[in-house]
């Protein structure tokens, strides 16, 4: 159905071996249980991405209950927002060894815990640990499983599927905006923190949702994906197999490791047998000792695998269009932020306070973006389209938007410009999609892992520059060229690595045959 790898420039070889094998596919996979991962996914995208862009509610309590300036404030929001992306590769780490479900679930704990603590900050900086750190630790460790969960249950319709699920992030715009006023002025900020982490408790049952497939499901999902892509199992150099092969999921590592777990359990079970004829008090340690032994091997397991797929000799970084991918993404989400958090100065700098009030910008943006999600993910989703593509499409309309939103300066002309940015921006239900045809699925919560590390850099310092840009000019213009220019760069960079990349075959082979 994807035609995406071939656009970005790699062949496929023939796996005719692997497609010739009758399989009967799982009814969990593009359907029954999967849709309860769509919901599970759209609620987080709510609790966690939702409640993140409704901070501008707390950040005015803020400024007025310590007194601080709006730049030192502006921090916690920017830390939340930031860490929640940044951590990603090392929650790829904890899916890796611990799964997803287990991952969302601490994630979620942490996450509320954070909330409440924040409830009783005396001051700016303890909001930078408990708000900032750890309720952005906590979101992140439930975002990514709730990303990469999706793109495990979904093979024909993932781009709907992502599309869908994502859109909790604009629909959690709507409703935690208003939840957070009304919480605030009925009851105090503080509170209306403490209730909403308890709330956030709610994310501890979206993980547990997140039920995971057994490895013979993820095979025949493999299989049958290789059958409806016209044999697009093997890439060249930086395609799932040459990564495979060279050792990141080679399977001799598990076998050692799991035949070195084999024979420590079997001392173990010795020694256990002689234990219940001597003391029964030692069962318990015995015990002990054996759950610590496949805690320990599951643990070197999972870092060794996490460890191969970012500094091994076959690392993720060995993808040529994948390093192009994060180069994008480092400026790509701060050109998205930087109108969401700007827009209204830019409205009241221009006199258009009231037409705004009526129809405020932000929410021009944010349900076109609902609806560039969803149609985007559909528009993918037709056989005879390219996602990447279509990724590509969407990433130069609104790098357009971002550009000409400053030479707008009547209300008509900024809404125009505000609903392009709403519907272009819904490529980021694409990125799980593209990055998933880059790497692979058994790869993709590393490789998005990395991809949302990118974002997070860029939606950390992308408000404060603008900031900074603004104090020295006293226009939100320069800000927006900018970003936008650096927004550029990373596309045509993007755009233009398929087809150097057709070119490294070729290479490699001439080097092959000298040696």
């Amino acid at each position: 159905m994807y035609a995406s790898r071939e656009d970005i420039g790699y062949d496929f070889g023939d796996d005719s071996k692997v497609g010739s094998k009758p399989v009967k596919p799982n009814p969990n996979i593009d359907g029954g249980w999967a849709w309860m991962i769509v919901l599970s996914s759209f609620l987080v995208h709510i609790l966690t991405m939702g409640s993140q862009m409704a901070l501008g509610i707390l950040n005015m309590e803020w400024l007025e209950e310590f007194n601080q300036s709006r730049g030192l404030t502006a921090w916690v929001s920017s830390l939340s927002m930031g860490i929640t992306l940044i951590v990603g590769p090392f929650i790829g780490l904890f899916i890796t060894m611990c799964g997803c479900r287990k991952t969302a679930i601490i994630g979620g704990v942490l996450n509320a815990l954070g909330w409440i603590l924040s409830a009783y900050a005396s001051n700016v900086h303890y909001l930078f640990l408990t708000f900032g750190v750890m309720a952005g630790i906590g979101s992140g460790m439930v975002y990514l499983p709730a990303v990469v969960m999706v793109g495990q249950y979904f093979q024909k319709r993932r781009a709907l599927a992502q599309g869908l699920s994502t859109t909790g992030t604009g629909f959690g715009a709507f409703l935690m905006t208003a939840l957070l006023k009304y919480l605030c002025r009925e009851f105090g900020w503080r509170n209306a923190m403490f209730i909403q982490g308890a709330i956030c408790l709610n994310l501890c049952v979206c993980g547990a949702l997140m039920r995971p497939l057994s490895s013979k499901d993820v095979n025949e999902k493999h299989i049958v994906r290789s059958n409806s892509e016209d044999n697009q199992a093997k890439a060249l150099s930086h395609s799932t197999e040459t990564i495979q092969s060279n050792g990141i999921l080679s399977e001799e590592p598990e076998k050692k490791a799991a035949a070195t777990n084999e024979e420590v359990l079997d001392d173990i079970k010795h020694i256990e047998i002689g234990g219940k004829s001597r003391i029964g008090k030692s069962m318990y340690g015995l015990r002990i000792l054996k759950t610590v032994s496949q805690l320990t091997v599951t643990v070197r397991k999972g870092f060794g695998m996490w460890y191969s797929s970012y500094f091994g000799a076959a690392s993720l970084f060995t993808n040529r269009v994948f390093v192009a991918f994060i180069i994008w993404a480092l400026f790509a989400y701060s050109s998205f932020v930087i109108p969401f958090i700007h827009l209204p100065e830019i409205v009241k700098q221009y006199n258009l306070s009231s037409q705004n009030n009526i129809f405020p910008l932000t929410s021009i943006i944010a349900i076109l973006h609902i609806f560039g999600k969803v149609i985007l993910g559909i528009i993918s989703d037709v056989p005879c389209i390219s996602t990447w593509n279509v990724f590509l499409i969407a990433n130069f309309t609104l790098v357009t938007c971002i550009l000409t939103l400053p030479l707008m300066q009547i209300y008509i002309s900024l809404a125009v410009v505000c609903a392009l940015i709403g519907f272009s921006s819904g490529y980021f239900s694409l990125m799980p999609v593209v990055t998933e045809d880059l790497v692979g699925t058994k790869h993709l919560a590393n490789a998005y892992g990395i991809i949302i590390c990118a974002n997070g850099i860029s939606a950390l310092l992308g408000p404060p520059f603008a900031g900074w840009i603004y104090d020295i000019t006293h226009k939100y213009d320069f800000s927006f060229y900018i970003c936008g220019s650096l927004y550029m760069v990373g596309i045509l960079f993007l755009f233009m690595q398929p087809y150097i990349g057709k070119k490294q075959p070729q290479e490699k082979s001439t080097e092959e045959a000298q040696v």
